[in-house]
């Protein structure tokens, strides 16, 4: 016999189990190419809950009745929470809560009105900070774990013509178990802070569509995934190459080679090619570049020819928006980084906002996009490993028609344990079976006994990333010098972080620590090392703007990493930002417009 307590909830430690179940996963994201959406975005009722008591009391399922028609009292009113834009970080709201980490909810309403018969409905959501659970009018959807991918959760059943209530539980608090894990050094921002939208979707649509240059380059390979097991035919179509094929369908797949010879896509001439994929009713269209890319010995090969990668890495982090990001924000990064003379940037730590590479495509920038697998994550947990694969599936999904991409990293610093080793050859595999066309890194740590690049991963990758901080950190160049005479890496290595912080305006000569004069010299220094070093196939320069990270505390520092080539207000430049673009610019000019070649 059930019995009814009201009080039952102060004492359920086990209340969130039951919302847990239903988590959206790279397997039912769908694509949003050139499909007309219905933005959510603008202002929703917020509420922080500190202690969880919306799922412990169900505050999803309470009426919308006001206080003076309570029969009993209650410890939530959605007319009383905040007003707050979404997309938005909280931590930038108020000034109480910019250390806020635990769980808040927000509520919205929006009209629906039936469409198509057999059509489906899809609630698609950027990105939420760290697990977001969704309930559509009291009945909870499902939900989602990961800070910065994409998820989808299928409304169709629970909507109702007219007025619907969307409400959203989100929690960003850090434990050992996530990825990343609790000891991170970038801020720990929280909330809906990526766009919200609704779409309308015929009774079978398509979930996935991609087409890519195959390996020889000979040909264009198409591939689709629909929503269901059925089987037909698909078309694909291409107006400019003349190409129309018919691409068959069973049990919800289809691939398909057809040869073609499209021009190719290059930071030199970034084509992109109008890429129509066609199922029964529905239409997805892309804008892609179709280009290939590779590695020979210690070289890599962009549409068959050598490439240094001259990059900055950049975290999305903006003094008012905090991780909110915009076109104007994504283009005044890159035109820095143009300024810088760069034609590769890494996109630290964690999947960046989908624009980025959409824009990156147009404008000819090279990217490596990654997963926060993060330093000491726990390697020994399957959810853990999970949680990391699914949220390295949904970037590739996600970007996999996206020619500025060709990278997949798929960790940073982490040290070279046996469950380290095994977890990460797990995401390199992953990233391969999902792509093929791209190339796997990782940002890998040195043998400290035998000073050497000899991470263990490194034969699971195509690419060896090396963060090094020689002359910062560890004094002098000395063991720069050593490390590079002792590594016979065989394969390309990327210089995948190296810096030096300075505080603005903070000047002094010789090595004294945060001057931008230091910066400068360290620049050099790293430089003429670097360029001199064969097996170096490319420099990300750590980094692009000054951050937030809660782990710097001096007075130089005051919760920033005063790395960046421009202080904070992504205006100020630094010494070191003139002197990174004169190095770079000695770098030949090559075959892709000065992507290649030392002098």
């Amino acid at each position: 016999m059930t019995v009814d307590d009201p009080f039952h909830h102060l004492h359920d430690e086990d209340y969130a189990r039951a919302f847990l179940r239903d988590m959206a996963r790279a397997e039912t994201l769908v694509t949003l190419a050139g499909r007309e959406t219905t933005s959510l975005d603008g202002e929703w009722r917020f509420t922080l809950d500190l202690f969880d008591e919306g799922l412990r009391q169900r505050w999803f399922a309470l009426d919308e009745d006001p206080p003076s028609q309570w029969a009993t009292p209650r410890d939530y009113e959605i007319e009383a929470g905040d007003l707050v834009p979404v997309p938005s970080c909280w931590n930038v709201l108020k000034p109480e809560w910019t250390h806020f980490e635990g769980g808040a909810w927000y509520t919205r309403w929006f009209d629906w009105h039936p469409g198509q018969p057999g059509e489906r409905v899809m609630l698609h959501f950027g990105a939420a900070n760290y697990v977001a659970l969704v309930f559509l009018n009291g009945t909870p959807l499902g939900g989602h774990e990961g800070g910065s991918t994409p998820f989808c959760l299928e409304a169709t059943a629970h909507l109702k013509p007219g007025r619907n209530r969307l409400q959203v539980y989100v929690e960003n608090r850090r434990r050992a178990d996530r990825v990343p894990m609790h000891h991170i050094d970038w801020f720990n921002y929280g909330g809906l802070y990526r766009e919200v939208a609704l779409v309308r979707l015929p009774a079978v649509f398509i979930r996935k569509a991609s087409a890519a240059l195959t390996t020889e380059g000979t040909a264009i390979r198409f591939a689709i995934e629909l929503s269901d097991r059925v089987d037909g035919e698909a078309i694909v179509e291409i107006a400019e190459l003349g190409l129309r094929a018919s691409l068959p369908v069973t049990a919800g797949r289809g691939e398909l080679n057809v040869p073609a010879s499209p021009a190719r896509w290059s930071p030199s001439s970034p084509r992109l090619h109008a890429v129509r994929f066609i199922f029964d009713r529905d239409i997805v269209t892309e804008r892609i570049g179709f280009r290939t890319v590779e590695t020979r010995g210690t070289a890599i090969l962009l549409n068959g020819e050598p490439i240094w990668l001259k990059g900055v890495c950049v975290h999305e982090d903006d003094l008012e928006l905090g991780k909110v990001t915009s076109d104007a924000d994504i283009r005044r990064r890159f035109r820095h980084a143009r300024e810088l003379g760069c034609n590769f940037l890494r996109l630290a730590h964690y999947p960046h906002h989908e624009r980025v590479a959409m824009i990156a495509d147009e404008e000819g920038l090279l990217l490596w996009a990654e997963v926060p697998v993060y330093w000491a994550i726990d390697f020994a947990n399957p959810s853990t490993l999970a949680d990391a694969s699914n949220q390295l599936s949904e970037l590739i999904l996600r970007d996999i028609n996206r020619a500025s991409v060709i990278l997949w990293g798929v960790g940073n610093e982490n040290a070279d344990t046996d469950a380290r080793l095994a977890f990460m050859v797990e995401l390199a595999r992953t990233a391969k079976r999902l792509d093929p066309s791209r190339l796997t890194a990782a940002a890998c740590l040195i043998n400290r006994e035998r000073f050497a690049i000899e991470d263990r991963l490194a034969e699971y990758l195509d690419v060896i990333g090396l963060n090094e901080y020689f002359g910062w950190y560890e004094p002098d160049f000395s063991g720069l010098d050593r490390l590079l005479a002792n590594s016979r890496p065989g394969k390309p290595v990327i210089i995948s972080e190296t810096g030096a912080d300075a505080s603005p305006g903070h000047r002094g000569s010789g090595r004294v620590l945060f001057t931008e004069d230091w910066q400068a010299e360290f620049y050099r220094e790293q430089f003429r090392r670097i360029s001199a070093t064969p097996y170096i196939a490319g420099l990300a320069a750590w980094l692009l703007y000054d951050f937030r990270t809660e782990r710097r505390q001096t007075g130089f520092q005051r919760g920033f990493n005063r790395k960046g080539l421009l202080a904070e207000d992504k205006t100020t430049r630094k010494l070191g930002f003139f002197t990174l673009a004169q190095l770079f610019a000695t770098l030949d000019m090559g075959a892709e417009d000065g992507d290649r070649q030392r002098s």
